[in-house]
């Protein structure tokens, strides 16, 4: 293994739950506070970040990646390999334009998770999982207020994917009203944003989503 991963945990084939995605926000510290509520309920945090800049999605990586070590929780970076890297990340996902796994597999080293969003097409997961992928994602399986022109995946997708042998991850306008029926179709974990987030409890959002696992 290389010394740039050496402090990853194993890649674990077989992690379910909920799939924290950090939402936009001004204030980096108040960030970090909102994630540190709901983080004891997640399995999996990814840091999205579309309006910042380098040096800025730097700190806030650096500062997420603290709060999920003090946690045990893997930190999963969007869209953004260097910056994985660059913080001893737990992982990275990629997007149909985001640069190919194996180059991401080769500059994070073997432990790293590497997810694929999928959106609407099992064949983008049958190639994702042929190349290193550890997840596949799809979705919006339900109307998103976060991306609300996305792709819409359908409940056979999950069905479809089992025979990939990796975790199926649904995304899109999942709450705690809905993240049975994800669950029902076949989700291993529920990748929320919003759903959580912007909930008048986050803290009781984010318990029923982890809850609707056991």
């Amino acid at each position: 293994m290389s010394p740039h991963n050496s402090r990853l945990p194993p890649r674990d084939h077989a992690r379910k739950g909920l799939y924290l995605i950090t939402p936009e926000a001004s204030d980096s510290a108040g960030l970090v506070e909102r994630v540190r509520a709901v983080l004891p309920f997640a399995a999996l945090l990814q840091y999205r970040d579309k309006q910042s800049d380098a040096g800025l999605r730097l700190e806030r990586a650096h500062a997420l990646k603290s709060l999920c070590d003090e946690f045990d929780v893997p930190l999963i970076i969007n869209d953004d390999v260097a910056l994985a890297k660059s913080v001893v990340a737990g992982g990275v996902h990629l997007g149909e334009d985001d640069g190919a796994i194996a180059d991401a597999r080769m500059q994070l080293g073997d432990a790293a998770i590497i997810g694929a969003s999928c959106y609407d097409r099992i064949d983008l997961a049958r190639a994702a999982v042929a190349q290193g992928a550890d997840y596949v994602a799809f979705g919006a399986l339900f109307p998103s207020p976060t991306k609300p022109l996305a792709r819409r995946a359908t409940s056979g997708l999950f069905a479809q994917a089992a025979a990939l042998n990796v975790p199926r991850v649904a995304i899109g306008g999942i709450t705690p009203d809905n993240v049975h029926a994800a669950i029902a179709a076949g989700a291993d974990l529920v990748a929320v944003i919003s759903g959580v987030f912007d909930a008048p409890d986050p803290v009781a959002a984010a318990r029923i989503c982890a809850a609707a696992f056991d």
